[in-house]
């Protein structure tokens, strides 16, 4: 995809590595990465520097991962790689590639 602007450009950049890295989300990705240029922007309307910004930002995530491993229920490897592929577009694409396998013809009776 050719984009011109710099923000479209890693806007583009970054939806394309969610899809490569995890094969979902990538509405969720760009749409949380526009929410926080917009604050950011806010903030440097403000005369924040730019390194507090990224700083805070990253001091935020830090907490919010904390948080999520706190109330997180403890799975394993495999139902976590079940729930994920099961819910995202991965397993259609492959479904209509490749035909419905056994297995999912037997979960649909």
């Amino acid at each position: 995809m050719e984009v011109e602007h710099q923000i479209a450009k890693l806007m583009v950049q970054l939806s394309q590595s969610q899809d490569n890295e995890i094969g979902d989300g990538t509405t969720g990705v760009v749409v949380l990465a526009g929410a926080l240029l917009e604050e950011s922007e806010a903030l440097l309307d403000q005369g924040i520097h730019p390194i507090r910004i990224a700083d805070g930002f990253e001091k935020a995530c830090n907490v919010a991962v904390q948080e999520l491993d706190r109330i997180s229920a403890k799975t394993t490897q495999l139902e976590k790689v079940a729930t994920t592929s099961l819910g995202s577009e991965i397993v259609p694409t492959l479904l209509l590639r490749n035909g419905t396998p056994p297995v999912v013809e037997r979960v649909a009776l």
